[in-house]
C-alpha cells in the first residue's frame, strides 16, 4: 500500500534525455550518437559543441568540444556508449534556469549560475543560485513539457532552459533544487508536494 511517486515503470517510459527527443523543436541543435563520422559533421556544423552521456548525472563527463579529438570521444563512447551533442549556448556563463514541475503545474524557478571557468551549471559543481522568473515563452514549452510528463506518470520533475532553449535533461530520477528555492524565495514546494499527493 506504498505510494510509489514517480514509479520505476514511468521511469523506464521517460530516460532524461532520451525523451527531450520528442522536444527538439524547443532545443539547441541536438545529435545522439557513437558514430564519429557523425559527430565529427556535427561540430563543424556548430563550431562548438557540448558532449554529455546518456546515462549520467549531476554534470559528470560533460565535456565542452571545440576541436576533434577521436581519441577522447572513443574513450566516451566505450564507457557510454551512445552520447548526446548539443550546440553550445555561451549565453550558460549569465546562468540556466531550472523549472519545476510538480503534479503537471509549473511551480517556479531558480537561475543556477557556473563557478568561473566552467560551464556547468550544477549546484553540486559549484554553481551558485538566484531568483528568477519564468519568461512566457520558457512557460508555453514547461507547459508543454507537463502534459507530456502527466501523462506519463511523472509526479516530480525539473527541466532546464539556457537563454530560452530547452536543454536536454529531463530529470525526473532525482530533481533537485527545491530546499534552494525555498531559501531563496521562502515558498516551500516541499509541502505543496506532498499536499499534493
Amino acid at each position: 500500500k506504498v505510494r510509489i511517486i514517480n514509479h520505476p515503470k514511468a521511469l523506464r517510459e521517460v530516460p532524461e534525455k532520451l525523451f527531450s527527443l520528442r522536444l527538439t523543436k524547443y532545443m539547441p541543435q541536438t545529435l545522439i550518437s557513437e558514430n564519429l563520422n557523425e559527430i565529427k559533421t556535427f561540430l563543424k556544423s556548430n563550431k562548438k559543441i557540448v558532449m554529455k552521456p546518456i546515462e549520467s548525472y549531476s554534470g559528470n563527463d560533460v565535456k565542452l568540444i571545440t576541436k576533434f579529438n577521436k581519441s577522447l570521444i572513443n574513450k566516451f563512447i566505450r564507457k557510454y556508449h551512445h552520447l548526446m551533442f548539443q550546440k553550445f549556448i555561451p549565453q550558460i556563463s549569465k546562468g540556466d534556469k531550472r523549472v519545476f514541475i510538480i503534479n503537471g503545474k509549473i511551480k517556479g524557478a531558480i537561475s543556477r549560475l557556473p563557478k568561473k571557468g566552467s560551464i556547468l551549471s550544477n549546484m553540486s559543481k559549484g554553481a551558485s543560485a538566484k531568483k528568477i522568473e519564468i519568461s512566457q515563452h520558457e512557460m508555453k514549452i514547461s507547459k508543454i513539457v507537463a502534459t507530456e510528463l502527466k501523462k506519463q506518470n511523472i509526479y516530480f520533475a525539473g527541466i532546464d532552459f539556457i537563454q530560452g532553449k530547452l536543454i536536454g535533461d529531463i530529470n525526473v530520477t532525482s530533481p533537485t533544487g527545491l530546499k534552494t528555492y525555498y531559501d531563496l524565495t521562502g515558498v516551500n514546494l516541499g509541502k505543496y508536494f506532498f499536499d499534493n499527493i
